[in-house]
């Protein structure tokens, strides 16, 4: 059940209870692809780091080490030892990232496995079986992602696949949803909005698919070439056209700058991997803008990472200590950075949700604005390329 609690502008604070757990909105999502945050860090941890929701991929895990394995295993929560709410996404962004490896049907998608080269085929009933498998609190349904700057006749034509494939996904859940057996009956799923950056594409989808009545709907296919003016236009667009009574997700996205536009513009759910990416390679968040910790001038840093931070890191930890961690190729360096990024985007998102909830997230949104830009280091931040 979705609540919508309280409203500012566009910017929506909500809650969704699920069979797993409630989950409070907006939110950041957790990126564990392969049931594993990179970086080290387990489960029990993610609680301590006021994880909501952590998002597994349906691609990875049918790969390896397979989805009949983790159903053997209980269901990916049990799998993994997260009593919390997961997201699976369908595997659809992973298929057609492999352009040189794959064919596309009417059916589904046929392609190599990047991982031993074996031929595998999967479509909108085989994604959701896999997800059904994993047993997921929500699944996506399978889309196709095409490239933003492709041509107008070839998103058109994408777009009206991605829909049939979405009504194929609903009767394939709510099929395995009735069966005796089925790890997580009350299964909720998303459907996709897609359309590049044409417009008129977007809101007719987000139309027709509003018409399904579905638990959730995302827009995905951002992020992927196109600038941040063209993405933030594209969701004004766009997000008036989904339901304001269900959660809306912006798939992939982003910087804490992103996400603060993204909640401005009606946006409940985000996922990225920038916080464990970067994090593995040095490059932590504050809320000033962003630092490198293998940059010299912290080489005999007594502070934290930020004093004002809460995270178990900065109580502990100085960036003197952590650098040397670091240029020594020690894997603690590595898996505090993590720490301390999963942290501060979880603890962003609690302050969002107060703001809104004080009626005052137009100037607290201008004000970490402000800080970030005020920092040149937070434009040199590493971009993702597929993965966490």
């Amino acid at each position: 059940m979705y609540q919508l609690l309280k409203t500012e502008g566009r910017a929506k604070r909500a809650r969704l209870t699920t069979v797993h757990g409630v989950i409070e909105t907006p939110v950041f999502m957790n990126v564990g692809t392969c049931a594993a945050i990179k970086g080290g860090i387990s489960s029990p941890e993610l609680v301590t780091l006021h994880t909501q929701v952590e998002l597994c991929n349906t691609y990875h895990l049918h790969v390896r080490p397979g989805d009949e394995i983790v159903r053997k295993m209980g269901g990916v929560r049990k799998f993994m030892s997260w009593e919390g709410p997961v997201l699976t996404d369908s595997g659809g962004f992973q298929v057609f990232s492999l352009s040189g490896l794959r064919k596309i049907r009417e059916e589904g998608v046929t392609f190599r496995s990047h991982v031993d080269g074996r031929k595998i085929f999967m479509g909108p009933e085989e994604s959701i079986r896999i997800q059904s498998n994993l047993g997921s609190t929500i699944a996506m349904a399978f889309d196709e992602c095409p490239n933003a700057l492709a041509e107008r006749s070839y998103v058109q034509a994408s777009v009206e696949r991605t829909t049939r494939w979405l009504i194929r996904c609903k009767d394939e859940m709510k099929r395995l949803n009735s069966l005796p057996d089925t790890i997580n009956p009350d299964q909720l799923l998303f459907g996709i909005n897609q359309g590049g950056i044409l417009c008129d594409i977007r809101r007719d989808h987000a139309d027709r698919i509003s018409e399904l009545d579905l638990d959730g709907y995302a827009v995905g296919g951002l992020a992927v070439g196109e600038t941040h003016e063209e993405m933030y236009h594209v969701l004004d667009e766009t997000v008036p056209h989904l339901p304001k009574d269900k959660p809306t997700y912006l798939m992939g996205v982003g910087t804490p700058e992103n996400i603060l536009e993204g909640v401005d513009r009606g946006i409940d759910f985000f996922d990225c991997v920038y916080p464990s990416r970067n994090g593995r390679h040095g490059h932590v968040y504050t809320n000033t803008g962003h630092l490198n910790l293998f940059n010299a001038r912290y080489e005999t840093d007594p502070d934290p990472i930020d004093p004002e931070c809460g995270c178990p890191v900065c109580r502990t930890h100085s960036k003197a200590y952590i650098r040397h961690l670091l240029k020594a190729g020690e894997m603690l360096g590595m898996r505090l950075c993590v720490m301390h990024n999963l942290w501060y985007y979880n603890h962003l998102m609690e302050e969002i949700r107060e703001a809104i909830d004080q009626g005052c997230f137009a100037s607290y949104k201008k004000m970490r604005i402000e800080g970030f830009r005020e920092n040149p280091l937070h434009n040199t931040v590493m971009k993702p390329k597929g993965g966490n």
